[in-house]
């Protein structure tokens, strides 16, 4: 079941005001700490970066290809491991022990974008059955809606609760705003949002619905499903009239610096985007990707990249840019 908190030993869970916390997921370690449970938490994944201070803690995780290379080497890596049947990422099982956790928080949507249910599983396999076994809260999200429900199971197995409530009430009225706002445009673009650059990719799951918020029309990609991978000859026949790039995992100075590999495609001078200066870069890594309170940013960066006549956010020039 998406989203399900529960003991791996089965029954009722009593959840304490003061737990120590491992996620192994950026988004819910952002979560965690918008709850206000950042202090609580003794252990993160190699990639959870966000608030600053969770540097900090122990590193769990490690990834078993290189993520430095560029997106296509990245991906035939991605692709040679699963090939193989293997996983991505190794879970420090060891460490994780050592820690003590009263609750492990990971994910159980896609195997690719971080560490899976069934590493988490395999790592606590050592407490099966163990009065000190940890309560395991597996997060998927595939819409806004899901994010939500997310949020809410979270803040139940954390106590917060009330917390939760709060949190999910304001990123709905936030978002609900900028709807409201979107529609004085007076149009919808037509938006590429480029989820991975080589082989290109169009942003699905909550991508679609975050764009219609901001008032556009998601092209390629449709709410609540998987991120599809998208022919150039298609790209180029639907000649989108506005593109937004931000891969999964890259800053926006690595996005500069991989445009060359979608600016050499056939026709890409030709596209509407292009030829009209609505093509766009944005911060993958910290925006978009990750289901979790910032969405909402994210949602205000499509926002003024669509409709500049409109919303002023304040997020141009750090968080995302045009490409002349």
């Amino acid at each position: 079941m998406p989203g399900a908190v529960a003991s791996r030993a089965g029954g009722t869970v009593d959840c304490p005001m003061t737990q120590r916390i491992v996620s192994l997921l950026p988004s819910a370690t952002e979560l965690v700490a918008a709850l206000g449970a950042a202090g609580e938490l003794v252990g993160r994944s190699h990639e959870c970066d966000f608030p600053p201070e969770v540097a900090a803690l122990p590193v769990l995780t490690e990834a078993r290809l290189d993520a430095t290379g560029s997106s296509a080497e990245i991906h035939a890596g991605m692709e040679a491991a699963l090939a193989d049947a293997l996983s991505v990422y190794r879970v420090d099982a060891a460490g994780l022990e050592a820690l003590a956790p009263d609750v492990v928080v990971t994910q159980a949507q896609c195997e690719v974008c971080a560490v899976s249910e069934d590493d988490v599983v395999a790592a606590l396999g050592r407490w099966n059955g163990s009065v000190n076994e940890p309560r395991l809260v597996s997060l998927k999200a595939e819409t806004l809606a899901g994010v939500y429900d997310d949020l809410t199971r979270l803040g139940t197995a954390l106590g917060r609760e009330a917390q939760a409530a709060v949190l999910a009430a304001q990123m709905r009225e936030r978002l609900e705003t900028i709807a409201g706002r979107s529609v004085e445009a007076g149009w919808k673009p037509r938006l590429m949002f480029v989820e991975w650059m080589d082989p290109p990719m169009a942003g699905g799951n909550w991508m679609p619905e975050l764009i219609d918020l901001a008032g556009g029309e998601s092209l390629f990609a449709e709410r609540g499903k998987p991120s599809p991978w998208v022919d150039w000859k298609d790209v180029a026949a639907a000649d989108p009239e506005a593109i937004l790039i931000a891969p999964c995992g890259f800053e926006l100075e690595r996005v500069a610096g991989e445009m060359h590999t979608l600016e050499a495609l056939p026709g890409w001078a030709d596209l509407k985007a292009v030829r009209s200066g609505r093509v766009a870069i944005a911060d993958g890594n910290a925006f978009f990707n990750r289901p979790g309170p910032r969405l909402v940013e994210s949602a205000e960066i499509v926002a003024e990249f669509l409709h500049p006549d409109v919303f002023d956010f304040g997020h141009e020039g750090t968080r995302w840019r045009r490409i002349p």
